[in-house]
């Protein structure tokens, strides 16, 4: 009861003002319990249903080339009994290092703590306290026709 997508290949997110490339993998992207009805029917029991949720699963890595530094980020998928939704590790890696000079774990939306290899610990984001920015994005008279807004804004105007 469940839909999953599995992104391949990268992305590349520019830093302007360093003059950096930061090449980034994606995590697998999950609808768990995305029809309940279906489970009423197979199972019979209500006992087995939840409420639906999106969870994001699997490992990353981010890289910059110009620094050298890199991160192994994994996105854990909540266990079938127990244990905790959008749980997130990562390490953080100096150039040519192999141990991480930071250590990150909580929730990819919401608080995530470092542990520096100093052996001090700090909130690292706590991502319900970032301000919302509104998305910069042109007029779909402007775009061309295959970028997403344009492709895609039949799709849209029907879903709304």
């Amino acid at each position: 009861m469940s839909i999953g997508v599995h992104n391949i290949g990268q992305g590349c997110v520019t830093c302007l003002d360093h003059d950096e490339h930061y090449i980034l993998t994606f995590p697998n992207g999950y609808g768990r319990q995305v029809n309940a009805l279906i489970g009423i029917f197979i199972f019979n029991t209500l006992s087995i249903l939840t409420v639906p949720w999106i969870e994001l699963g699997g490992e990353c890595s981010i890289s910059c080339s110009k620094t050298g530094y890199n991160a192994s980020i994994v996105f854990h998928t909540k266990p079938f009994y127990g244990g905790k939704k959008h749980r997130i590790t990562a390490e953080i890696f100096s150039p040519n290092d192999k141990k991480p000079f930071c250590s990150i774990e909580g929730e990819w939306n919401g608080v995530m703590y470092a542990k520096y290899s100093t052996g001090e610990n700090a909130v690292f984001i706590d991502t319900k306290k970032m301000p919302t920015i509104k998305k910069k994005v042109r007029k779909l008279e402007d775009q061309d026709d295959f970028e997403s807004r344009c492709l895609w804004k039949d799709v849209t105007y029907n879903l709304k």
